[in-house]
């Protein structure tokens, strides 16, 4: 039978500066200038920018814009200023960080879905990081919501472990079903087949002698055998719908995550 979910904590956001909004012509909206915190900002009032809710250091956004499989990539230094709306910006809570990733959004040259995701990088934001299964202790805890599905193919997937050319694990919604895939099993492990839209949980992946061990709202759900050099962490939405299997084609099909927390460790 499927575990019930626990209501959610409520994250409580760490002081930082407000910015003004800058037009970006090709990019749409972005912030780019550092502002007084009177009479707003975190702590007095609703969080302006996701790096007001989340600690994106090492991170890159992937957006759902930009030229044909060469979508839109945001690292580090404009990170921690930027946002774009829809896609990616604060919730209407302040609280939590909402990836949207509509069906007709440009994809990567190695999928076919759309995807508004953070990618982990090295603790200057600035390089990609790899890391192997074998050697070391390996953790993502991220807490987050799936909170809209696309139309007809009702599919998104929340977080990953990505490891050279292929996911290697992801947590996946379809529907009212959520599960943990390994490689391309898709439905590996049924974690609850009553999800609802909107409920906050948790996520920890725990990498280490060859083992990815997952964790759902501190249960132990699965435990997968991994041996890789070249994996990272993911998460935020991506999307596993497109124009050819959901209607309408359009900016308003879409799926969308909200994250509260995400944090990652690596141990010798």
């Amino acid at each position: 039978m499927a575990a019930a979910l626990p209501a959610a904590a409520v994250l409580t956001a760490l002081a930082a500066p407000a910015y003004v909004q800058a037009a970006d012509p090709q990019n749409g909206p972005t912030a780019t200038a550092a502002t007084s915190d009177e009479g707003g900002g975190k702590g007095k009032g609703r969080a302006e920018l996701p790096s007001e809710v989340l600690d994106l250091g090492n991170w890159k956004l992937t957006l759902p814009v930009g030229g044909d499989e060469d979508p839109t990539e945001i690292v580090q230094p404009e990170l921690d200023g930027y946002s774009k709306d829809p896609y990616f910006t604060t919730a209407e809570s302040g609280e939590a960080v909402r990836f949207r990733a509509p069906v007709n959004g440009v994809t990567t040259g190695g999928s076919s879905y759309p995807r508004t995701e953070l990618r982990e990088m090295e603790s200057d934001g600035e390089d990609e990081i790899e890391w192997s299964s074998t050697s070391g202790r390996h953790t993502l805890e991220v807490r987050e919501a799936f909170t809209h599905l696309p139309e007809d193919k009702p599919h998104v997937v929340g977080a990953q472990i990505h490891g050279g050319d292929d996911d290697v694990t992801v947590l996946r919604l379809e529907g009212t079903k959520l599960y943990i895939t390994e490689g391309d099993t898709a439905h590996h492990h049924l974690i609850t087949d009553d999800y609802e839209l909107g409920t906050v949980f948790e996520l920890k992946y725990v990498v280490e002698e060859g083992e990815i061990k997952v964790y759902f709202n501190g249960e132990l759900e699965a435990t997968l055998d991994h041996s890789d050099s070249s994996n990272y962490f993911k998460t935020g939405a991506y999307t596993q719908a497109n124009c050819e299997n959901s209607s309408p084609c359009d900016d308003g099909n879409y799926g969308e995550v909200e994250v509260h927390d995400v944090s990652v460790t690596h141990e010798d």
